[in-house]
């Protein structure tokens, strides 16, 4: 759930420093080094950003180190917990992409067929059609399909934020509008409303709901213990920060923790924590997850001529890296927290969450960047 909305003005500062645990290191004048860099982007985070607590993971053949800044409570300013969970936001869809590969790579499902074939009549509506879409382009965001959260906005969702959504109500909002007019290369759009299809594709084809075959195929699998999807559930099991939003640019920020996270079902409604995060893209880089003809699609990015986003492949993202070379991985932005997850061929992982979204500052979505570059070229 891609909810990239900045509220403008000054940010609230805090004057809290950060903390660390480093449970492995090359040794200490490295790690001392690396340390610093990394703290001073999550400090940023908390400071200028705004963001009350902030926090990172970072893995490496070294082991694995946490480093935290801020509180995961503006109410009791107690400290972020190293193993907090969180709602991973729109880091979801590399979940629901890896189950459609799977199926693909089982017979299921066929990248280049139309979503008619599996779907038949439901993509209709002012000039959507399901007949003139590919697998292919939901997972690519090159459908053109407008995106739901364009029309239900967070004010919209935190008015009535408990209420239950169904995939098909989601649908709907997005079906009311015509298709969006792209000028980016190859036609992409990043859209919700793609992974909304891609989950009820899963259901259709497995009879099953998206959220058990993610259980089943990859969270089982790999035991990952602090994820989940979630369903109705409005609260987050376990050690977890509070999130927060700030309506206005002069508001104090709201604790919206507690939500029904259906609004965003499989777009957006994953919580996981740091360390399951960096798991996850190690073993789905490492070819665990996906067959190789599979993980070759999933990887085959294009341009999608948008600066936060310089290249996707089938639910992943590319960057470059500044050290040199490229990582792997998703943004993720969920009422109450920003998150990006990336890794490396060679067996680096760093995934980031920060405890404010929207109503950071400006530079909130390049810090984020900035703290997982720095943790993996570190």
């Amino acid at each position: 759930m891609n909810t990239s909305v900045r509220v403008l003005g000054a940010a609230l500062v805090f004057a809290l420093g950060g903390t660390s645990s480093a449970l492995a290191a090359p040794s200490p004048v490295a790690a001392s080094s690396a340390h610093t860099s990394v703290q001073r982007v999550l400090d940023r985070l908390t400071g200028e950003d705004g963001a009350p607590g902030a926090l990172v993971n970072v893995r490496t053949q070294h082991g694995t180190t946490v480093l935290t800044s801020g509180v995961a409570d503006l109410a009791t300013g107690a400290p972020m917990p190293a193993d907090s969970r969180f709602r991973i936001g729109s880091m979801t869809k590399t979940y629901v992409a890896t189950v459609v590969l799977q199926l693909v790579g089982e017979g299921h499902l066929a990248l280049d067929a139309p979503v008619e074939r599996y779907l038949p009549g439901v993509v209709r509506g002012h000039g959507n059609d399901g007949r003139r879409i590919r697998v292919r382009d939901l997972l690519q965001h090159t459908s053109r399909l407008p995106d739901y959260l364009t029309y239900y906005t967070p004010g919209d969702i935190l008015a009535d934020r408990y209420a239950h959504h169904d995939l098909t109500e989601l649908l709907s909002i997005a079906l009311a509008h015509p298709p969006v007019e792209v000028d980016a290369p190859d036609g992409f759009h990043y859209s919700n409303t793609d992974y909304v299809l891609l989950a009820m594709l899963i259901e259709k084809v497995t009879g099953r709901p998206y959220g058990t075959e993610v259980k089943q195929r990859i969270v089982n699998r790999l035991q990952l213990r602090a994820t989940s999807v979630p369903g109705d559930a409005t609260t987050i099991p376990g050690p977890h920060p509070r999130g927060y939003v700030r309506p206005t640019a002069d508001a104090d920020p709201v604790d919206v923790t507690e939500l029904n996270p259906t609004v965003a079902a499989g777009s957006g409604d994953m919580i996981s924590s740091a360390s399951d995060m960096s798991r996850f893209l190690a073993a789905l880089l490492g070819g665990r997850l996906l067959r190789p003809a599979q993980l070759a699609e999933m990887t085959d990015v294009e341009p999608t001529g948008h600066a936060g986003r310089r290249a996707y492949g089938l639910g992943l993202e590319r960057w470059p890296l500044p050290c040199g070379g490229v990582f792997w991985g998703h943004q993720g932005d969920m009422l109450g927290f920003q998150t990006m997850g990336g890794a490396t061929t060679d067996g680096r992982q760093a995934t980031v969450v920060v405890t404010l979204d929207p109503g950071g500052s400006d530079a909130q979505d390049a810090d984020v960047r900035a703290a997982v570059t720095t943790a993996l070229c570190s």
